[in-house]
């Protein structure tokens, strides 16, 4: 076994790398530098952490997020890695430990924010200690042209020449091709391995609304899909940001503003309450969310549009990065870009500036391919994924243009009267007088012009005032028409709209659906797939143990390796360690309290089952098979069969754990259950089971039903 792959599975609990992080971590090793382009939740910490224990020295980890560096160290020291930081909310005293433990080759880790690195005192301190790498997160950073740029990571470069011999790597999990090759060049990574994991998070739905009353639709996608979740509301502006979170308390959430105008000890005090609390929503501005570690974030949800795709995916990654099932939803209106447009121009740049003026065209170009996301009427992940240089063959089936595809119209002639009627009135008005004339509107600012005379004037009776707001929308978005800022957001034509308004092109416009409630990706929690007693005890445990250790309840253990307890349902300290992500230094330090917890849930929740059932269970807990325990109790197949399906709807055992079926045959089979009249009642077994042409036994057909019900139990809960 490698020395990296002992540290793996010694300090981490993992059995193996996963995707390119071997890969990565050799090249480290070796003293090879590397560019990192993975996505949130791909684990690209470990492609540094482990190269800094392996490697002599300290690893030296330069991040601008300060506020979550005590936390990052924190998770480090549970695993029994060395780990330290310096950052301006140290003491004196404090710095000056650090920065003996650094002296003495008593870290394995230092986290340090770029503006602190740039100080010629801590060049000076770090020519003195041992440094095993550099490692650059969040490179996206240093990108001029992105959407996080910050100043101190240009000084960066200047690593390469005080520290000629120590490897460095870069790592992001946002960079387009561009963005790449600035990093590359501005960091002196041209020498550097590049290894790009793709951009695909398969885990998170997708799913882009038209803005219609936007706080009652976000009330029901949260309502619907998110109740007892954490989640991220992103706004673009400060005053939005804290009534959002007033009306969500409101509602009976529990929302915290976070933005840059609010005191520093309150803004601190917030995004902690949301490291270490459940069920916590932020609603901040776009600043908030870089780097955060939280895995369980179930949501992310925009009330703005981002300006730009890059923006987009930063954000919708900070949902989901346990793997588990996420939604990233977004409300979006042409007073969007009106209002995005208007901030860009508000921005003027000197014309004689040449890369001014091409950052401001580019600025404008990445509004355009966001706007252009919206409106798409294919695959959303199709095209998010080709915007980074990836191709996806297939539609991906977890977007709502997939699950709900789009319907639309020939908007020919309707684009040729909404165009004809910018012309019309001079290019002078914004959309609203625009509607007003082509729906025939009797307006006193239609009397102030004369606009009832001209030939426009009502020749859109055909469509309602929302429909003619929408062909503007989209014509504004497919930059057939723009907005003109300095007149009052007047419309106006471009020169790419002159084939459809001579009629020598035609355009499909999509259909506007109706507004209803937001269905997205469901959660899979250890109360759908274990017993929902036995996970509620677990996170009461781990409350109880963050709380005496003051850390984050996700720094004992992420929901997976609860989930994976609660089924298992481990009895000694080596099936414990047996769970993913369990390493040494946790299990000596927890393995004992959570294997406490499991023992006594079992031992209060026999009781509870009928003898029979119970003898059951136990033989299936000692990983008997059905037949097995049949053939030993002399009893039929199908009564031991009847004594799994009472477990699985009493949520004693999950479904999968002794049903060998895809989740596709799954729904399949509960789909036609929930047709029949009264099936919570009287289920019937036999039109079930001459459906699928006797394909599924009575049997299986009994525990597919426990399983429906079990859910639908839950979900009423």
């Amino acid at each position: 076994m490698s020395e990296s792959l002992s540290v793996l599975h010694r300090l981490f609990g993992y059995s193996d790398f996963r995707g390119q992080q071997q890969a990565i971590i050799d090249a480290l090793i070796a003293g090879d530098n590397a560019l990192v382009i993975m996505p949130t939740g791909g684990g690209k910490s470990l492609c540094y952490q482990i190269p800094s224990i392996v490697r002599e020295g300290c690893g030296v980890v330069i991040s601008p997020l300060i506020a979550l560096m005590q936390d990052q160290v924190d998770a480090l020291t549970q695993l029994g890695i060395r780990a330290g930081f310096l950052n301006s909310t140290q003491s004196s005293t404090e710095n000056y430990d650090t920065e003996q433990q650094l002296k003495q080759g008593e870290l394995d880790l230092l986290y340090i924010a770029p503006e602190r690195l740039n100080q010629p005192r801590t060049r000076q301190l770090l020519q003195t200690a041992g440094i095993a790498l550099f490692a650059i997160d969040e490179a996206h950073c240093v990108s001029q042209w992105g959407h996080d740029f910050r100043a101190d990571y240009l000084q960066l470069s200047q690593l390469a020449v005080d520290f000629p011999s120590v490897p460095r790597i870069a790592l992001t999990a946002t960079a387009d091709n561009r963005t790449q090759t600035e990093i590359a060049e501005r960091l002196q990574l041209l020498d550097a391995q590049h290894f790009v994991a793709g951009f695909d998070r398969p885990n998170i739905h997708y799913q882009i609304h038209l803005k219609n009353q936007p706080k009652q639709q976000l009330l029901q996608f949260i309502t619907a899909n998110h109740k007892n979740d954490s989640g991220i509301v992103y706004c673009l502006s400060r005053k939005k940001t804290e009534s959002i979170a007033q009306w969500l308390c409101e509602k009976g959430f529990t929302a915290l503003p976070y933005h840059a105008g609010l005191p520093h000890e309150r803004r601190a005090e917030h995004q902690q309450r949301f490291l270490r609390e459940d069920n916590i929503i932020i609603v901040a501005t776009i600043a908030f969310g870089m780097g955060i570690d939280k895995p369980d974030v179930r949501f992310v949800a925009h009330l703005d549009l981002p300006k730009s795709i890059e923006a987009y995916y930063q954000e919708t990654g900070r949902a989901g990065r346990d793997g588990e099932p996420a939604n990233a939803w977004m409300a979006y209106g042409l007073e969007d870009v009106i209002k995005l447009r208007e901030m860009m121009a508000q921005n003027t740049v000197d014309e004689s500036n040449a890369a001014a003026v091409e950052y401001k065209r580019v600025e404008y170009q990445k509004l355009e391919a966001m706007m252009g996301l919206c409106e798409i009427i294919s695959c959303r992940r199709q095209a998010l994924l080709h915007y980074f240089g990836e191709q996806r063959d297939q539609p991906c089936q977890n977007c709502d243009t997939c699950l709900q595809p789009v319907q639309t119209w020939d908007g020919t002639e309707a684009a040729q009267k909404a165009m004809s009627c910018v012309y019309r009135t001079e290019q002078r008005f914004g959309v609203s007088h625009l509607v007003d004339v082509l729906t025939g509107a009797a307006t006193d600012k239609i009397s102030q012009f004369n606009h009832q005379n001209l030939s426009v004037y009502g020749v859109g009776k055909e469509l309602s005032k929302n429909q003619w707001r929408s062909v503007y929308r989209q014509l504004i978005a497919k930059g057939l028409l723009t907005v003109d800022f300095q007149q009052y957001n007047a419309i106006k034509l471009t020169e790419t709209c002159r084939g459809l308004l001579r009629g020598e092109q035609t355009i499909a416009l999509r259909k506007d659906p109706l507004v209803k409630t937001s269905i997205g990706a469901k959660t899979k929690k250890a109360t759908h797939h274990g017993h929902r007693e036995l996970w509620e005890s677990l996170r009461a445990c781990r409350t109880q143990l963050a709380k005496e250790k003051s850390v984050p309840p996700y720094v004992i253990f992420h929901d997976t390796v609860l989930v994976d307890m609660a089924e298992r349902q481990p009895q000694t300290l080596d099936e414990f360690s047996a769970l993913s992500g369990v390493g040494q230094s946790k299990l000596e330090q927890y393995g004992e309290s959570f294997l406490t917890v499991i023992k006594d849930f079992i031992q209060t929740s026999q009781s509870d089952l009928p003898a029979t059932v119970n003898e059951t269970y136990q033989q299936l807990q000692a990983k008997q098979t059905p037949e097995d325990i049949a053939q030993q109790r002399q009893l039929a197949v199908t009564t031991i069969y009847s004594h799994i399906a009472q477990l699985i709807q009493a949520d004693y055992i999950s479904l999968h754990a002794v049903i060998e079926l895809s989740d596709d045959d799954i729904k399949s089979i509960e789909d036609q259950f929930a047709e029949q009249d009264d099936f919570m009642e009287s289920p019937k077994l036999k039109p079930v089971f001459e459906i699928f042409d006797e394909q599924y036994s009575y049997s299986i057909l009994k525990c597919v039903y426990a399983n429906l019900i079990k859910k639908i139990s839950a979900d009423a809960a």
